[in-house]
Parts: structure tokens; C-alpha cells; sequence
């Protein structure tokens, strides 16, 4: 099939089928459609939705965002996971005020080049806020040109994406790319689902090579699965009132860059430990249940520590990694969902304590 009978089914169904609603298409900048498509990265869009707009209405342009502690950008970003996404996001911003003078890049080469942006993103900004011809390779579209051309084995093979790349670029129309662009995206999302396909609703049934061959189920190709490994974290929760005591974690590894509870590694002791870093002895330890996350390559279980302690008597005062926070006037940071739940939890128990 040609090119553009492929791009006319695409065009004909959004017309009458496609979003057109979304957050980030109300006046589509590059630098709306840079946040949303970061954001969608393995996200479902209406898990992004709230996040969007409260990003948006804190950090409204590229300036903005540049400008921005990067606490409070983290802080905007808990509990959407994936957080190197939002520190590229802040090091992109800056790039981009640093290297052409605050506005967004209109060369492929210059968007590829900035932090956490590859090709199919790359591709996706461009096409969707300046209409530029530029092909893309989600999971949504990997998805559809997989079914349709039968494309066998794991898109995230080099051999099965280059070929994949290959049919997007040779089905991309010369005119309403943007349209195209979002078309393409909404009918992996909405009707060529992962599963329960809505295949009766597809434009492209009368040639998608995998339903006329009955064999849907099998493309695209999965990954190999492996055992996932699991790890364990025995996290202390320093508590002092309603200050609890929390640590920046390294920019790189799980929850870059964000605030959590110190965690004890090998033999060492509580008190111990609460002597030797706070030079305080705690006044009441406590082991709860372990709180199992899933993140997408291991299982975490993590297993909190619950310890009294005297802040006054620390020796360690706020600074750029570490801090007191307080929870009844919390600190904007960036804190993981799970951390954050432990949190929440901490903060009942205190709310519980009479005349505290």
C-alpha cells in the first residue's frame, strides 16, 4: 500500500475520532508540548493530566522553569515517578536559556541534543507545535505499524526498531503532520490497544496484515521475561514532633536527587547509628511492616524503622541535604509516592498523641 491512502484512513478517523481536548494542545508551544510529551513518557495520559496543570500554572514558559529551585520542580513531579525525567527538564530549560537565548529549538539536531530527549520526542514536539515533518516511534505507534505490517519480535531490538522507523517514515503525510502526528498516537492509546483491541472502530483493518491473519495477540513482540530481583531498604523514620528527618538521596540511581529517610546498610545498630550521624539516643524504636514497591526493573521492599528521637539535641541542622520537615507546614520538595506515604502515616500517629 502507498503512503498516503495510510495517512488518509489516519487524518479521515481523527477528524471525527481523535483528542483534541488535551491540556497541552490548548495553544500547542514547543515548550507546552516538550512538558507534556516528558510527562506521557510510560504515563497514561490521564494519570499526567493534574500534573500538567499544576506544572503549568507554577513554571509557565521555559524561563520559568529554568529559574526554578530544583526542589520545587521535583516537588511538582511526586509521585508521577520516572524523576531523571524531571531533572532533565530543569538542566534542559537551562540549556535552552543558556544556549539560545530562551527559546525553544526549531533544529531536530538542537532538540535531540538536550537532556532526556530522544528521537520519537524529538520528533513529536516538533511535529505537534511548529508542524514540522518528523516521524515518530512511541509505544502507541510501535504498537499500530507492528500490527499492521506484521512486524515480529520486541521493538526494543535494534533490528525490530530500525525497521519500524523505516515503515513510519515511509507512511508520514506531506501536509498536517501535527494532526498525523496526534492521530497516530491516539489510535495506539484508544483503539489498537495492548489489549482488548477495538479493531471493529480501526480505519486500517482492510489491510492491517495482523487481523487479517487473525494473529493480533502476537505483535508487537515481547520482551524475554525475567525473574524480577528484589532488594530491600531498611529505612529509619526520625521523628521529633512534627519534624521528621529526611536526606537529600544522590542524583543518580532510584529517586535521584529527591528527599527520603536515611537508610541503614550492614550491622550497624539504631541507636547507634542515631548517635554516631544526630548525636541523639533515640527514646523509642518501633519496626513496622514492610511496604512493598514495584518499580520496572526490581521489586523494592522496604522496611521502616520507626525511632523517637530529640531534635533539639541533633547535631544536624537544615542544609542543602538534610532537613527537618515539618508536617503541619511542609517543605515544598521532591518526595517519592512511597516515601510520601510513610510520611503521611508518621503524621496520623503524631495527630494521635493527646495533648501533644
Amino acid at each position: 500500500m502507498s503512503a498516503a491512502p495510510f495517512a488518509e484512513r489516519i487524518l479521515h478517523w481523527f477528524e471525527s475520532n481523535g483528542r483534541k481536548d488535551l491540556p497541552w494542545q490548548q495553544n500547542a508551544t514547543p515548550y507546552r508540548v516538550w512538558v507534556s510529551e516528558i510527562m506521557l513518557q510510560q504515563t497514561q495520559v490521564a494519570t499526567v493530566i493534574p500534573y500538567y496543570e499544576r506544572f503549568m500554572a507554577s513554571f509557565p514558559n521555559v524561563n520559568a522553569l529554568a529559574g526554578a529551585n530544583i526542589d520545587d520542580v521535583l516537588h511538582h513531579w511526586s509521585g508521577l515517578g520516572y524523576y531523571a525525567r524531571a531533572r532533565n527538564l530543569h538542566k534542559a530549560s537551562q540549556h535552552i536559556c543558556d544556549e539560545h537565548r530562551g527559546r525553544f529549538p526549531t533544529a531536530f539536531a538542537d532538540v535531540l541534543a538536550l537532556p532526556g530527549i530522544g528521537r520519537s520526542t524529538a520528533g513529536a514536539i516538533l511535529a505537534l507545535s511548529y508542524n514540522q515533518r518528523h516521524a515518530i516511534l512511541d509505544g502507541n505507534v510501535k504498537r499500530v505499524l507492528a500490527r499492521y505490517h506484521t512486524i515480529g519480535g520486541w521493538p526494543g531490538n535494534t533490528s525490530v526498531a530500525d525497521e519500524l522507523w523505516q515503515v513510519a517514515e515511509k507512511h508520514l503525510p506531506e501536509r498536517n503532520i501535527a494532526d498525523y502526528t496526534q492521530a497516530m498516537m491516539d489510535l495506539g492509546a484508544t483503539v489498537c490497544r495492548r489489549s482488548h483491541p477495538l479493531c471493529d472502530d480501526c480505519p486500517l483493518t482492510d489491510n492491517c496484515e495482523a487481523f487479517i491473519d487473525n494473529r493480533i495477540a502476537d505483535f508487537p513482540g515481547k520482551r524475554a521475561k525475567k525473574a524480577k530481583p528484589q532488594k530491600t531498604s531498611h529505612m529509619l523514620l526520625l521523628r521529633s514532633g512534627t519534624a521528621i528527618y529526611l536526606e537529600r538521596r544522590p542524583a543518580s540511581g532510584i529517586w535521584g536527587g529527591l528527599w527520603s529517610f536515611p537508610e541503614l546498610s550492614g550491622d550497624i545498630q539504631v541507636a547507634e547509628w542515631c548517635e554516631r550521624r544526630l548525636n541523639v539516643s533515640p527514646t523509642g524504636i518501633e519496626k513496622w511492616a514492610t511496604v512493598r514497591h514495584s518499580f520496572t526493573h526490581f521489586d523494592l521492599d522496604i522496611e521502616p524503622i520507626a525511632v523517637l528521637v530529640e531534635k533539639d539535641s541533633a547535631k544536624v541542622a537544615d542544609d542543602d541535604d538534610h532537613i527537618w520537615y515539618d508536617t503541619d507546614a511542609p517543605q515544598k520538595l521532591g518526595i517519592a509516592a512511597p516515601v510520601m506515604g510513610l510520611i503521611q502515616k508518621l503524621k496520623e500517629l503524631n495527630e494521635n498523641v493527646p495533648n501533644r
